[in-house]
């Protein structure tokens, strides 16, 4: 049975997620334009991690399905290596800063 709890944190998941994403497309942009600091390998690195964490996303939220889970759990399962992902490109654009001067 599902609780209201769970998809509370199904959302918050989801929500961090978008959040997260926003961020580094924002500091790319942004390195894009000149105005934060990113290596020459940014874009080049942009589109080769989206399609192995998309992959892992279907992946998981497909071996969670096929065991019986939860519609909140199969979101959750989706949800994580997107975040693990994200949360990880967040991390590492954000300690690079911007570009002054």
């Amino acid at each position: 049975m599902t609780m209201p709890g769970d998809w509370t944190r199904a959302g918050l998941g989801l929500g961090m997620l978008a959040l997260e994403a926003q961020m580094v497309m924002a500091m790319r942009t942004a390195g894009m334009m000149g105005a934060w600091s990113v290596l020459p390998t940014e874009n080049r690195r942009m589109m080769d991690e989206k399609a192995p964490a998309f992959a892992e996303a279907a992946q998981a939220a497909g071996a969670a399905a096929m065991a019986g889970k939860r519609p909140d759990q199969v979101l959750d399962a989706w949800t994580r290596p997107l975040r693990r992902t994200a949360r990880a490109n967040a991390r590492r654009l954000g300690r690079r800063g911007p570009r002054i001067g």
